[in-house]
């Protein structure tokens, strides 16, 4: 189905990529609250975020202050003239909100991954036009994204956007939540009127990264940023090392690079002439290879051989990623592309045999 959408507008903020939302991990104090608020303010930021509930992978730690943390939400309101923003799991948690003059929701990554804990959301949103953002799940299903938004448009609401805040990884190298850019960019092709967010906070996990996080998703035409945002970071309740200052904040907008989306791109004419003149040769190549493969079905089966032959497997991922290093690519992108060839290769070659 098509997500019926309408512009998320608000009154006196700006259009103009990026939209920015920022603020807190989580409300911890009222004074932590209010003078986070108001050195965002100053920043010329528009709409605060906090989190109220905070869903904690185990139990022990600070899961939120809960309804109390709404008020202060609606004194920054008050005090500073910015939208407020927080995480909605539950239809209680809904309830509160808009008790309390909430002006935004969003949906958590793991509420995502429930697709009845994103109905109870959306019947508990029903009838409700408020403007609510879906974050991804945690694990990297972009059909699983898409019906949750769908879910909640179904309920009548479509002021709708789209969080990427990365995804969850067993083996946690480099960022906490790998970014994973394909899915958003899928996400995009699919729905493109669909307004979507990079959280580099939770994709990086690590301050220093949050500056060259919000450059890439800036660069790959994502429609905003919401980043986590803290008056003393370091002693924060939850998530320290992902937050920074309001004025680190600043600085690291003031040295974003916008390009536009909308030149023109006529100059390119001959250049992605030559990318289809190559994609074109690819498909050439990929179909004889197949030829190639089906030929060593037919002998496996007059030889009576299994399909898989693993020695061969690993010699060819192994040999085609230090290739592909050699000539400046991906070693592990190499890898994935004939990970990807050879599946085909073995669905041939099936078909082989089982004629």
């Amino acid at each position: 189905m098509e997500l019926e959408l309408e512009p998320i507008k608000l009154e006196g903020v700006s259009e103009e990529r990026p939209l920015i939302i920022s603020g807190p991990c989580s409300a911890e104090t009222e004074e932590q609250v209010l003078s986070t608020a108001q050195q965002l303010a100053q920043k010329g930021v528009k709409i605060f975020r906090a989190g109220i509930w905070k869903p904690r992978t185990k139990p022990g730690g600070f899961e939120g202050v809960g309804v109390e943390g709404l008020a202060w939400l609606k004194e920054v309101k008050e005090q500073t003239g910015m939208y407020v923003s927080t995480e909605v799991a539950t239809p209680k948690h809904v309830y509160e909100c808009l008790k309390a003059g909430i002006d935004i929701l969003w949906v958590g990554a793991r509420t995502t991954a429930n697709p009845f804990a994103v109905q109870d959301l959306a019947d508990a949103l029903k009838g409700v036009d408020i403007p609510i953002f879906v974050k991804n799940p945690v694990s990297p299903d972009l059909e699983l994204w898409i019906g949750a938004m769908e879910r909640i448009n179904n309920a009548g609401l479509k002021r709708i956007g789209a969080i990427h805040r990365g995804f969850s990884s067993y083996d946690k190298k480099f960022y906490r939540n790998l970014p994973q850019w394909h899915i958003p960019i899928e996400l995009r092709r699919r729905i493109p009127n669909l307004p979507i967010l990079c959280d580099p906070s939770h994709i990086g996990g690590k301050r220093e990264l949050i500056a060259p996080l919000c450059q890439q998703a800036m660069d790959l035409g994502m429609d905003g940023l919401i980043i986590e945002s803290h008056c003393n970071p370091d002693c924060a309740w939850s998530d320290a090392s992902q937050q920074i200052t309001p004025e680190v904040l600043d600085y690291i907008l003031n040295l974003l690079v916008i390009r536009s989306e909308h030149q023109s791109t006529e100059n390119l004419r001959e250049l992605r002439s030559q990318i289809d003149d190559c994609d074109n040769a690819i498909i050439e190549l990929l179909a004889k290879r197949m030829r190639v493969c089906r030929e060593i079905g037919t002998f496996k089966k007059e030889h009576g051989m299994t399909i898989l032959q693993t020695g061969r497997y690993n010699e060819i991922l192994d040999k085609r990623g230090a290739q592909g290093s050699l000539c400046g690519m991906d070693s592990e992108f190499v890898r994935n592309v004939f990970e990807a060839i050879h599946e085909e290769s073995v669905r041939q070659q099936m078909e082989i045999i089982n004629q």
